[in-house]
């Protein structure tokens, strides 16, 4: 993810009462003086750590009985509405780099892959509003 794009999702996630965010090992710097801003300080909210490796942080999540959602253009994916209906206790979602999306690989750890049902030719939005728009349906 973009600076800008991390700021954001940090932002929202403040915004929206996430409990913490996960930073992917490759994901960008969330203490990136872009980043900071565009999160209007967020980055400083929330809490945060940067997995190590993908395989620890989702086996640490599923020890935790977290339901990991990857936000995902995919056949066969439940539609965001319907997933809030039967949301599960506990929720991670799992948000792919803009343009590239999650990898084969990730998809493949997700307990489910959600989509925003898009209208007027439009298949998805930026990551981080993709972000706002998911933990705004999925607030308590």
């Amino acid at each position: 993810m973009t600076a800008s794009n991390v700021g954001a999702a940090f932002r929202a996630a403040a915004g929206l009462g996430a409990d913490a965010v996960l930073v992917s090992p490759t994901c960008g710097d969330p203490l990136y003086r872009r980043s900071v801003r565009v999160s209007m300080g967020t980055v400083f909210q929330v809490p945060w750590t940067r997995m190590t490796t993908w395989s620890d942080a989702i086996g640490a999540l599923r020890a935790a009985d977290v339901h990991v959602a990857a936000l995902a253009l995919s056949d066969g994916a439940v539609h965001l509405d319907e997933f809030v209906r039967r949301r599960p206790p506990r929720v991670a979602l799992m948000l792919g780099s803009e343009g590239e999306g999650l990898s084969p690989a990730a998809l493949s750890t997700a307990d489910s892959i959600v989509t925003i049902p898009m209208t007027a030719g439009v298949d998805s939005l930026n990551v981080a509003s993709a972000a706002a728009v998911a933990l705004w349906a999925l607030r308590r």
